[in-house]
């Protein structure tokens, strides 16, 4: 099994490069669907790692992706800038835990 990764930006491209990791920069849906068809052509990849900027932008060309039980899993990993989910993790625990909006 082999990774793969679509990322916005290529210096997160070259690090993973470095790990062994192939990939591609998109900059349209074109570049993400061009990748897919890659990827689909490749049958030992088992997993595509989508930076969250991509997966926030490119829903459309994805989703059949993610919905196709068959084919490889796609993982949303963290944009360069760090993770969107982050940015608010304190406040949304105290919110979880005591009700009240901080």
């Amino acid at each position: 099994m082999r990774f793969y990764l679509i990322s916005d930006n290529s210096d997160a491209m070259n690090g993973l490069r470095l790990a062994g990791i192939e990939g591609a920069v998109a900059r349209s849906e074109a570049d993400v669907r061009a990748a897919l068809a890659r990827i689909a052509a490749q049958r030992d990849i088992g997993m595509i790692l989508v930076t969250e900027k991509i997966a926030a932008a490119y829903t459309d060309a994805l989703d059949p992706v993610m919905a196709d039980a068959g084919g490889p899993l796609l993982v949303t990993v963290p944009s360069t800038g760090g993770s969107a989910a982050g940015k608010d993790r304190i406040t949304r625990y105290i919110r979880e835990a005591i009700g009240i909006k901080v």
